[in-house]
């Protein structure tokens, strides 16, 4: 049985919480840690070596053993693979994450695979969940620890692409090093670095790179706000809809690579009896791999000088609230303008490309049916002409 055969899914707290983790392993080999100090500061060491005899660990060695949802991880999120025997549920792995929000990174809290069922993938597919919600909440980092002794687990992690960020010599006890169990810290980094300007091409998007856009779509909203997204056949609608704007949408492109996209189309302000013509945008979005490094901001400063010389007035958008302010963006309501219901929230957004562009319009916004024109089945269908990950329960998920 390989990986593919195993199905992970969310485990809810409500049920998993305080079930026990039955972490054990043994080991032939550990890293010795040496730490030396001298007049120009300190040396430190890691060197892999053969154990005398080899050393067994259990949760039953423990005062505090593994359990899933723990009360000191406040928001901790889980997902496992579950066999049924019996009638009953029985766990045969997890994976569970916490964000540390002060840093804006995400902490695996616990990682296992029973002993019966490693060495077959899992491990490997429950870690890429992780990765995946990393991506999806902007984390600048994931982070771990495992201990010297567990050298199968640093292994695992080395392939996983964590490197070594830190240890602590009396995290477990004050001989954690005679022990031979000293906790270190792992982390792996999935932005790449920041991209400058002139390696940046925005330009307008080719017929035949249609389906690369809409995967570049689909990857970046695949599970973000729903289990799978529907952004990818928005941006496929779009290109032939009547509201269209071609000559302000664009893509950005990277080393000959498409890994940006964003997609314009007329909208409209009504204020009684009167209506105005502005601007709204569909996916503004960045392929995963390359988010965090400055593409998407470029992507939306040039459009919209765009859009302003092609005389549009201003832009109404629904979108992300901790994002758009960063590039000029306010909550409507400071315009007069509000929903076709009268609303008004965090992510009800605009800007003005002229002064009063908006503000002296005001009014009430009306949003293009087309983004409305995305049925379930016909969604299904469409995304079957990709390659797609499964779809997966994640935090912030909106249903």
């Amino acid at each position: 049985m390989n990986s593919e055969q195993y199905k992970i899914v969310h485990l809810p707290k409500e049920q998993w919480k305080n079930v026990p983790i039955p972490m054990r392993y043994t080991t032939e080999e550990y890293y010795d840690v040496q730490m030396n100090k001298n007049e120009n500061g300190f040396q430190v060491g890691f060197t892999k070596k053969k154990l005398s005899e080899p050393i067994s660990h259990y949760p039953e060695e423990y005062d505090f053993p593994d359990k899933l949802y723990q009360d000191h991880w406040e928001k901790a999120f889980a997902w496992g693979v579950i066999e049924e025997n019996d009638g009953k549920q029985e766990l045969i792995a997890c994976i569970e994450t916490c964000p540390e929000e002060w840093s804006n990174r995400l902490m695996v809290t616990e990682l296992w695979v029973h002993e019966k069922h490693r060495r077959k993938g899992i491990g490997h597919a429950l870690m890429k969940i992780a990765k995946e919600q990393a991506n999806l909440e902007h984390r600048r980092a994931v982070i771990l620890e495992t201990q010297s002794c567990n050298v199968a687990a640093i292994h695992f992690y080395l392939q996983e692409g964590f490197e070594l960020i830190g240890f602590d010599i009396c995290c477990y006890s004050n001989s954690d090093i005679e022990r031979k169990e000293v906790r270190l810290d792992l982390g792996y980094f999935p932005r790449k670095s920041k991209v400058k300007r002139e390696d940046i091409v925005i330009r307008e998007e080719k017929e035949d790179e249609y389906h690369k856009v809409e995967e570049v779509t689909l990857r970046a909203f695949w599970n973000k706000h729903h289990l799978g997204c529907n952004e990818h056949l928005l941006v496929h609608k779009m290109r032939n809809s009547d509201v269209y704007i071609p000559q302000i949408s664009r893509v950005a492109e990277v080393n000959g690579e498409v890994v940006g996209v964003i997609c314009y189309v007329r909208a409209m302000l009504q204020n009684g009896d009167k209506q105005k013509e502005i601007l709204t945008f569909g996916p503004l979005c960045v392929a995963p791999e390359w988010q965090g490094c400055g593409i998407g901001g470029v992507l939306l400063e040039e459009t919209l000088a765009l859009a302003k010389k092609e005389g549009f007035e201003g832009v109404v958008i629904f979108g992300e609230p901790d994002y758009y302010p960063l590039h000029g963006f306010h909550t409507c309501d400071q315009f007069g303008i509000t929903t076709m219901d009268g609303k008004n929230f965090d992510s009800f957004l605009g800007v003005e490309l002229v002064e009063g562009g908006l503000a002296r319009f005001g009014g009430k916004f009306m949003e293009p049916t087309v983004f409305e024109e995305l049925p379930k089945e016909e969604n299904e269908e469409f995304t079957k002409h990709f390659e797609t990950p499964a779809k997966q329960r994640f935090p912030g998920q909106w249903d």
